[in-house]
């Protein structure tokens, strides 16, 4: 058993509490629905995403390069809507962490991969500002997983030792990350597990 009580619990977003927000499913989705060439949408998108991401380029400047190159036979906002409307809530889970979070009066914050568009709309529509006390987005702070320093930033932000805190993502690279800066890393695979892997810890209250 860890034997410094918790007091901090950083969350990944999607892959733990939402599906991904612009994934590789949620894209094959588009390029079916919209009858878009797979193979050109998708090198745009992985040349362009990444710049998303970090908060250097807007969604629409981000649509511009990937789909709207060309003429479309359908309209920015149309397939915005359509990608806004691929996230969606794992209840369970959102549910768990708000208990564990009231439980222990713990501070939760967010660490995650998201364009500014992207976050805003998911966390509005399934309110996660219920949940989060602060949110270390990549489009916020112009750095992404698996940069260390958004994490350094997260530790810091938060006033937490990294002992003190527990990082929860989907992605076990990412959990490994946080390991190597004495955060205890938990990979994420669905909610039966992690509840019973957070048995091994103190908390504060």
């Amino acid at each position: 058993m860890n034997s410094k009580k918790i007091t901090t619990l950083f969350l990944d977003i999607g892959g733990v509490l939402l599906s991904n927000g612009w994934g590789r499913k949620e894209r094959e989705q588009a390029i079916k629905h919209f009858k878009l060439d797979s193979g050109e949408m998708n090198e745009r998108h992985h040349l362009t995403f990444d710049t998303y991401e970090e908060g250097k380029l807007s969604l629409n400047d981000y649509l511009k390069r990937v789909i709207f190159y060309e003429p479309r036979e359908f309209t920015q906002e149309e397939f915005t809507a359509f990608m806004m409307a691929q996230s969606t809530p794992y209840n369970e889970s959102i549910d768990f962490f708000k208990k564990l979070k009231k439980k222990h009066d713990l501070k939760v914050i967010a660490i995650s991969n998201e364009g500014r568009e992207l976050n805003t709309h998911r966390v509005n529509k399934f309110g996660l500002d219920k949940l989060f006390d602060a949110f270390i987005s990549s489009s916020y702070v112009h750095m992404r997983k698996p940069d260390v320093d958004i994490f350094r930033m997260a530790i810091d932000i938060s006033h937490t030792k990294p002992e003190r805190s527990i990082y929860i993502d989907d992605r076990l690279m990412f959990v490994q990350i946080a390991n190597s800066l004495g955060m205890n890393g938990l990979h994420y695979k669905g909610v039966k597990p992690i509840k019973k892997e957070l048995k091994a810890f103190k908390f504060s209250s």
